[in-house]
Formats: structure tokens, sequence, C-alpha cells
């Protein structure tokens, strides 16, 4: 009996004791999470970024770490995203990968390509923003890029979405007998026959492109004959000119192509590959050399730094005016292909 009574007095002090137990061991596992979340040192201290926003002095006092409102503010933004004003990304080639960076109250969508240069790199074109990065860059590392250049990419965006706008208002050309084509900064007539079987003749003193066309023959391929006889001609003139520019910039180039893209007029790999795109063929012959000349100087310098621009000048110094003028001229283009 003096057992019984003996537990009957102690069972509620040992109740009470396991609680307080509980509690305390549940107050000191949050603290811990807390303390492994805010403990670790920002990936941006290393790379110069600005240390992460003192606690409010406002803040109740409390024995636990309070999240900072940046903190808060990152996961959750007090207010609403909204997505730049861009066409759709096209489908990433091989090797690419599509990501997104939180840049102040914008989304930024952009491709991401891993290749062996030694800083990360921005191109913005008709598909977005492109981000080319060394392969040991940390995904941080490549958002805080981002953002140290985010006025730069959101105004480029913002740029490529006018003029996009701006050439799809343009009436595309009516592919008919007597249509005026774009060649080497001027125009050059579209003359449609019939013919036993199809061919195409350039008159240059005439100034126009004739086309011999079967019975049935239809728009479509009108237009792609005019692109191959197009792209027929780039590759013969483009080839000329990095054959006349190698030498003044003194480099050599190991390979040449075409490309098609909307809107990149060239391209230069460290393999020294050239890619140059047929459509320079609507631009006259002086603007046709600054892109050779642009691409040819990537050979010395992979970027865009003062060095890269010195090369450039060197062989083609009104490089200034040609830029500003093949922009413009870009913007005028009738819409031939959209």
């Amino acid at each position: 009996m003096d057992r019984i009574r003996n537990a009957r007095h102690f069972a509620p002090r040992l109740q009470r004791w396991l609680e307080a137990g509980s509690q305390a061991g549940e107050s000191q596992t949050s603290q811990v999470d807390q303390l492994d979340l805010f403990a670790c040192k920002p990936p941006g201290d290393a790379a110069g970024m600005a240390p992460a926003a003192p606690l409010s002095s406002s803040a109740p006092s409390s024995s636990f770490p309070t999240p900072a409102p940046a903190i808060n503010n990152l996961l959750r933004p007090p207010v609403p995203l909204r997505r730049p004003d861009v066409s759709p990304l096209a489908p990433p080639a091989d090797g690419q990968d599509r990501r997104q960076a939180l840049v102040g109250d914008t989304i930024v969508e952009y491709v991401l390509r891993r290749s062996a240069r030694s800083s990360i790199g921005f191109m913005v074109d008709d598909n977005g923003l492109r981000v080319t990065a060394p392969k040991r860059c940390t995904l941080a590392d490549i958002d805080n890029a981002i953002r140290a250049k985010q006025h730069w990419i959101l105004t480029k965006l913002d740029e490529r979405r006018q003029r996009r706008a701006a050439r799809l208002e343009k009436p595309p050309v009516e592919w008919k007998d007597g249509a005026k084509l774009p060649y080497l900064g001027a125009d050059i007539t579209l003359r449609l026959y019939h013919a036993p079987r199809n061919r195409t003749d350039y008159n240059p003193a005439t100034n126009e492109l004739s086309m011999g066309l079967v019975q049935g023959a239809t728009e479509l391929l009108v237009k792609e004959r005019v692109k191959n006889w197009y792209k027929q001609q780039a590759e013969g003139l483009l080839a000329q000119r990095l054959d006349l520019y190698a030498p003044r910039v003194g480099v050599q180039y190991a390979a040449f192509s075409l490309t098609s893209a909307d809107s990149r007029w060239g391209s230069c790999t460290a393999q020294r590959a050239i890619r140059l795109n047929w459509k320079l063929l609507f631009f006259s012959l002086p603007l046709i050399d600054y892109v050779v000349a642009h691409e040819l100087a990537h050979i010395h310098e992979m970027n865009h730094s003062p060095r890269f621009w010195a090369h450039v000048g060197r062989v083609y110094p009104q490089y200034e005016e040609a830029k500003q003028l093949l922009r413009r001229r870009s913007q005028e283009l009738p819409v031939l292909f959209p």
C-alpha cells in the first residue's frame, strides 16, 4: 500500500517533468534548424556581394534568431511578378538548359550553355536571353551575375521586343511578278514567267532576278527558290570578304558556314570557326565588311573589351557608325521570310 501511495504522489510530478523536457527539446530543435539555415556564409560574400541586410531593430526580442525581411522577400515577393514582354524562348538546342532568375520583381528566362570560357557572357536576341558560363560556375554565381547586369539585360530585352513588334507591323512581301527585294543595300525586281523547267537568273545590269516557273508552281516554291538564291550568293561573297579581311586583322579562320539566325549576324567560336548570316546580303557591302571584321577580331579576343574594339578599329575605323546603321537598316527591311 505504501508503494501505491508513493506512486500516486509522484505521478503528477513525473508527468510535469516529462512535458517540460519535451518542450525544451522542441525549442532546441527549432533553434538548430534556424541556425543551420542562417549560419551559412552567403555564397556572394566570396564574390564581393554586399552582406545581407541587418535585422530590424524594431523586431521583438527573442531567444531564437529571426529571419531577416530580405530573405522573406526573396521567397515570397511582396509585389506581383511579371515577365518581360518578349517572345517565348525557342526550344533549347542539345546541350542547353532553360532556366529562370528572379531580378527585382521580374522573372527573367534564359537558356544556359556551359563552355570552356573563363567568364560569364550574355547574349540577347529575339528568342530572349542566352547565358554562356564556365563549367565550374554554380547556378548561384550565374544568378548573381544576371542581377549585376540586370539593367543592361532588361533594356536589351525591351529593345528586342520593340524591334520585333515593329517588324511584325510591316506588311509581308507579296510574292508576285514585280516584287521588290533587298540585295546589297539596294532593291532588285523579281520577274516571274512560265518556263518548261525551273530556272533562276540574275541580271546586274537591270537589277532583275528572273525565275522561270513550271505550270502549277506555288508561292511557297517561289519563296524557297529566292531564299536558296540568296544563300548561294552569300556563300561566295562572304567567303571572299573573309579571305580579304583575315590578313588585315592578322588571323586565320579554320572554317566558315552560313547561319539563318533571326537577328544574329555572325559568330566566332574558340576553334576559329566563323558563322555568318546569309541575310547579310540584304545590306550594303560596307556593312557586310563590318560584320566580317567584327567576327574575325573575335579570334584575337573572345569578348567585347576595349582590346577587341581596337582590333576592329584598325581595319574598320568607322565601326561605331556601321554598328548603328546596321541596327537601323535591319529595322527598315521588309518582311521576307517571317
